[in-house]
């Protein structure tokens, strides 16, 4: 599995707004293309030197081929949408992460 991971640190000046927009409509949006099972949106807790707000949205892709599929169909129309509505009030990068393992506290 591959997460889509990206990192935005948003103006404070419109954070309240873009914090929304995420949640009810960007979010949705990305999930409602299909190739993603879940996203985990979560505040990163390091002061920045510029100042801001920083998060880090976590879309987990049912497999390469599904986030390839992203990138090709989806991803240029829906980061237009951010690009349009907060501009230069937020800067934003992207990474790609694999899943290696993953481990459970098991209670005995």
């Amino acid at each position: 599995m591959i997460i889509y991971n990206i990192t935005i640190n948003i103006d404070d000046s419109v954070h309240t707004e873009w914090l929304e927009w995420m949640k009810t409509e960007h979010i949705p949006k990305v999930l409602g293309t299909g190739k993603f099972e879940k996203a985990t949106l979560t505040q990163v807790l390091v002061e920045e030197d510029m100042g801001g707000q920083t998060y880090s949205v976590q879309y987990r892709s049912y497999s390469r081929e599904a986030l390839d599929a992203y990138y090709k169909e989806d991803a240029d129309r829906l980061r237009q949408e951010g690009l349009l509505k907060f501009a230069d009030k937020m800067l934003a990068f992207r990474t790609e992460l694999k899943i290696v393992d993953e481990f459970n506290v098991k209670f005995t």
